[in-house]
This record gives structure tokens, sequence and C-alpha cells, in this order.
């Protein structure tokens, strides 16, 4: 039977910079870092202690920018919304209550939007 979702695709088109996003803005460890043909890697990141993980995927524009719907759940939206706020994340709409919770939008480098819910 299936016990977890292991890695999701966002599709990126730098993915120096992707990878810099994630690790020192949001704070998510590498998972994997390996080379895959001449001019791309297989990178996997994610929150510490998360089982999940995002692979960071280069080399498809027209994907770019198209994430699904993932929702990175915290503690303490606010306090972490504005941490993120100071580290350069944009809001694409401020957490707010909202039937589920209290949920807001960000989006990473390449327009990917994501759901952080408290």
């Amino acid at each position: 039977m299936i016990t977890y979702v292991h890695v999701v695709g966002i599709f990126v088109t730098d993915q120096t910079r992707a990878l810099d996003f994630y690790t020192n803005v949001l704070g998510f460890e590498v998972k994997a870092n390996e080379p895959m043909g001449p001019d791309a890697r297989w990178i996997e990141v994610a929150p510490p202690g998360a089982q999940t993980r995002l692979s960071l995927f280069a080399g498809m524009p027209e994907r770019v920018g198209q994430s699904g719907s993932i929702v990175f759940k915290c503690d303490d939206i606010h306090r972490t919304a504005e941490e993120l706020r100071q580290r350069g994340v944009t809001f694409m709409q401020e957490p707010v209550d909202q039937p589920g919770g209290i949920m807001g939008v960000f989006v990473d480098p390449d327009d990917n939007q994501f759901v952080l819910r408290g």
C-alpha cells in the first residue's frame, strides 16, 4: 500500500537559483543533488524532518510557474509569513482566515505558487 507522497516535482528555469531559494530562504534541507545528464541535476529538498520532498526539475520551460496546489503546514502562520517576507518571499495573498484554516499564498522565483497554512 502507498504510505506517503515521496517526491513532488517543481519546474524551475535555473536549478542553482531554485536550490538557493528553497534552502537559504525557505530553510529546506538538500536530500539529493546528483548529476543527471550534461546540463541538469537531480535535486531534492525538504523541510527538516519531512518525508515528502520537492524535486527541482529543469529543462521544461513550458511547465515553469505551473505547480499544482502544494500546501505547506506551519505552527504559527503569521510569524512564519513575516520571517519569509523578511527573507524576500513574495506573498500573492496574505494569510487570512478561510474555511479550513488561516492560509496565504506565496511564490518562488519562477512564480510557482504555494499555500502556507497555519
